[in-house]
């Protein structure tokens, strides 16, 4: 079909712009054609009549032509201008379908996700979809634009109209600022989110600054937190690595889950069969510290709270797990995800495909229940305290039916595409429900592991690292500005099973976590929880982050324990 589109093409006389004209039609174009979030956003605004609304819309399109050939002016030179435009043409159309299907928004944490993602969920957003449009807004229109003549002109011509563009974009600019500065000011206040919707500067901007290395941190010394940490007995007495029953604590990490679809929590549907039949608590307001793998899993383990959270400070600091592998506390982290986006960076590590090659694997990825493969005997070597991290793929989207085995498509029918907005609504939820029931077995099957470990103190806890949305107001999966995103995408799962001997041992009352169940609780519990949980005593401890300390009956604070220990060593 193209060869026979630009075969007749070929006998047309082609058109001649300069390269100065040429950038005003890629900008017209963009602007127009290729920001589809922007322009619902505008349209869907309050004004006072259609007049109105119809005329602001016009002013904002030469608003936004301008600023777009403002930049692209620099580049409109013959050899120059049609590389550039044909990179913005390709890109833009990417990125704006991603943004119209799944109601993403282009920011930072968006950026570091798709730099940071793995093949395999690559190849979940490969749809033919997003191929189709790729082919109509980005590969034909830039075809086009190829067959257009540069005019050949001077240099100083050249210049001359860089010049009246320049100057013309600044008129439009500032006409805009002079009629219309009470509706700017409006939008630009109310709608903080339109810089991340407006393309292509919003990925060109965070994608220029993570490629500069603005967001690595690279320069940074690290810094090390707890090297005062010290393994304290159930009774709050420095012990040695040695003891005679050794803690256990497994931590599942799950991904994209959303505590509203946990059957534990009161939803209507029974997603958690095999937890409702074990002793566990589940908390049910739990918030997370971000809407992605990539913000919530460092901040989670970290020493620093969400409102002050800094990701390149964090990047370069001890977290929680370097904290309890100092102490003495062995420390091992198992991977079926994207990575541990550095947590892990300090502590062994061994991906699921390692463990038990070509079992319970594809080409691209492994169930989870790969992630226990080898786990009893890890369990039954243990001399010391140790924490183990389950990373799990979990419930991520958008190709929810693929991250069960075809036994636990236990709701149907289920959206078997990526392209979930070509899906009905209850396939999709079918389709991520049977990815939590799948998580529950994972689950029940850790603690019936522990359960059998009568030579250790077992505890389990599992969290997730964000929400997830499925469709609600037209959003899809995750990753919006923390200020912008639906509770879905916010609110996670929180669930621990805790044995006989280790509740014993740590003075927990077990009832008491139940009746507090409810309590608003967030990511910024998790690293102190650890803390507690392994009785590891430290200054950067914070015993009012640690959900099991109201509970532990008789038994003095971690805090106040190491406060004591510091000055018997200073006298």
């Amino acid at each position: 079909m193209l060869v026979r589109l630009f075969s007749k093409l070929s006998y047309l006389p082609r058109p001649r712009l300069s390269a100065v004209q040429l950038g005003w039609l890629v900008a017209l174009l963009l602007g127009l054609f290729y920001n589809g979030s922007l322009w619902r956003l505008i349209l869907s605004l309050q004004y006072a009549d259609a007049v109105h609304k119809w005329f602001f819309a016009a002013a904002f399109l030469l608003f936004l032509l301008a600023v777009i050939q403002l930049f692209l002016g620099l580049l409109c030179w013959p050899r120059l201008i049609k590389p550039v435009a044909v990179f913005l043409l390709l890109s833009t159309a990417q990125v704006g379908y991603f943004m119209d299907s799944y109601g993403i928004v282009i920011d930072k944490t968006m950026v570091q996700n798709l730099f940071e993602t793995d093949p395999a969920e690559v190849r979940d957003l490969v749809t033919g979809a997003m191929l189709l449009n790729l082919l109509l807004k980005g590969v034909l229109p830039s075809l086009l634009l190829l067959w257009i003549r540069i005019k050949p002109q001077p240099v100083k011509r050249i210049l001359v109209g860089q010049t009246i563009s320049l100057l013309s974009c600044l008129l439009l600019i500032g006409l805009n600022a002079a009629l219309l500065y009470k509706d700017y000011s409006s939008l630009f206040r109310n709608h903080r989110e339109i810089r991340n919707l407006a393309l292509p500067s919003s990925y060109l901007y965070y994608t220029g600054r993570y490629l500069s290395g603005a967001y690595d941190a690279s320069k940074r010394v690290f810094q090390p937190l707890g090297l005062d940490a010290r393994l304290e007995s159930a009774g709050f007495q420095t012990v040695s690595a040695k003891a005679q029953k050794p803690d256990v604590l497994i931590v599942v990490l799950g991904e994209t889950a959303r505590s509203m679809n946990f059957g534990l929590n009161g939803y209507a549907r029974d997603t958690t069969p095999e937890l409702e039949r074990l002793p566990v608590v589940s908390f049910t307001d739990v918030e997370s510290c971000g809407t992605s793998t990539a913000v919530s899993v460092p901040c989670m383990f970290s020493l620093q709270q969400r409102e002050r959270y800094d990701d390149e400070q964090v990047a370069y600091q001890s977290n929680v797990l370097d904290i309890l592998q100092h102490a003495g506390v062995s420390v091992r982290w198992r991977e079926n995800n994207s990575g541990c986006k550095g947590v892990c960076a300090r502590i062994p590590v061994i991906e699921a495909e390692q463990l038990n090659p070509g079992h319970d694997c594809t080409e691209e990825e492994c169930f989870d229940d790969q992630l226990l493969f080898g786990l009893q005997q890890q369990l039954e070597g243990l001399k010391g305290p140790a924490v183990i991290v389950l990373h799990q793929k979990g419930s991520h989207g958008p190709a929810y039916f693929e991250r069960v085995p075809e036994n636990y498509q236990y709701f149907t029918p289920v959206c078997q595409s990526s392209e979930l907005q070509t899906c009905v609504q209850t396939d999709i939820v079918n389709a991520y429900d049977n990815t939590i029931r799948y998580t529950d077995h994972l689950l029940a099957r850790v603690i019936e592991l522990l359960q059998r470990q009568e030579q250790l103190n077992a505890a389990m806890l599992y969290v997730s690292d964000h929400g997830e949305s499925l469709g609600e107001n037209n959003l899809y999966l995750h990753g919006m500005p923390w200020l912008l995103a639906p509770e879905e995408q916010k609110q996670v799962p929180l669930i621990t099973w805790l044995s006989a001997g280790f509740q014993q041992e740590h003075g927990v009352d077990w009832q008491c976590l139940k009746a507090n169940s409810d309590k608003p609780l967030s990511h910024d519990f998790l690293a102190h929880s650890l803390l507690g949980l392994m009785q590891v005593s430290t200054s950067v401890y914070q015993p009012e982050l640690d959900l099991f300390a109201p509970c532990r009956n008789g038994q003095r604070s971690l805090a106040t324990v190491h406060n004591q220990s510091a000055r018997k060593a200073d006298g």
